[in-house]
């Protein structure tokens, strides 16, 4: 398979520059790491604990607040919650599981996308016979997202680009410019006259946005992972225009009503997604509803399942 020294170029240039959320991300958990050694300082000098015993500990602090975040997401998604289908309810059990694997995807995703350069190689697109995809994150994201995804869509035949919308709380149809751009490299390096667009979260508004302003033609097929195409309450408590943007009801979302993809849409959500509430909010008129059960917003970027449901969307 032939790579393109030229687009590795661009797209290492593109990275250097779109590094916000990384550098914000590396310093907060530099901050972190900062307070537990002067907390387990404290233990081990003042207070006598043994230095496992206060590793423990500490491990669990780091590890509670993470959970505490989490678990405020599911009291907002139980209070904003669907009518769940029967077939697709489950069990206590499997959903402390599920809660559980939420949890470690925050703190891997945040670890991947602080060091987003590090664990997520760069864009290397080569010609083959699938449609080239452009994979687009969601809100306050990096291309870190995709760590786990990319690599085994790419060892199934996929030529995968990657981008990190810029700035954090923009507009969502600003972003739309920085997918235009992408999708045109990503059909100059591959040669291919069209794409795949697989946004996960509001990355699937802003596929949309795309579309609405650059037109379809570039386009073969949009994929959306837990997008609230009809808005979320949760949004109300995000910062920046792109989250009073994803409200429901909001103005914008409305006008994006009014021009719906006519190309091919298949959308992948989770009836137990904690941050899209209502969870219905992510079908889409006119689309491919795929539900799953029991898989977390976060979760989905680490999903087996999903990556299932993905390449089945993809490749047929």
């Amino acid at each position: 398979m032939q790579k393109w020294p030229a687009w590795m170029h661009q797209t290492q240039t593109a990275a250097n520059l779109g590094t916000m959320l990384s550098r914000l991300l590396r310093l907060f958990l530099l901050f972190e790491l900062f307070t537990y050694v002067c907390i387990g300082l404290f233990l081990v000098k003042l207070s006598g604990w043994g230095l496992g015993w206060t590793l423990v500990s500490l491990f669990g602090m780091a590890l509670a607040w993470r959970a505490w975040i989490i678990l405020f997401t599911y009291g907002c998604a139980w209070l904003n919650r669907s009518q769940i289908p029967p077939e697709h309810g489950i069990s206590k059990q499997r959903q402390v599981l599920e809660a559980l694997r939420e949890v470690a995807a925050l703190g891997i995703i945040l670890l991947m996308q602080a060091f987003e350069r590090i664990f997520v190689k760069q864009d290397a697109p080569f010609n083959t016979t699938h449609a080239p995809m452009l994979l687009i994150h969601g809100y306050c994201c990096n291309r870190g997202f995709w760590w786990w995804l990319k690599p085994r869509l790419e060892a199934h035949g996929h030529s995968i680009a990657t981008l990190s919308l810029e700035p954090l709380h923009g507009d969502i149809d600003g972003y739309a410019e920085q997918v235009a751009r992408s999708v045109d490299r990503l059909c100059s390096a591959t040669g291919a006259s069209q794409v795949i667009l697989v946004g996960h979260s509001m990355g699937g508004l802003v596929a949309r946005a795309y579309l609405r302003r650059y037109g379809e033609f570039r386009v073969s097929r949009l994929v959306t992972l837990g997008t609230p195409h009809h808005g979320s309450t949760l949004a109300h408590l995000g910062m920046g225009r792109n989250a009073r943007q994803m409200t429901p009801g909001s103005a914008w979302l409305k006008e994006l009503e009014q021009t719906p993809p006519s190309i091919a849409c298949v959308s992948i959500f989770s009836w137990h997604d904690n941050y899209v509430m209502p969870q219905d909010s992510a079908m889409l008129a006119g689309a491919q509803n795929i539900p799953l059960a029991g898989v977390g917003h976060l979760a989905m970027a680490i999903s087996p399942v999903v990556l299932k449901a993905l390449l089945a969307a993809t490749e047929n």
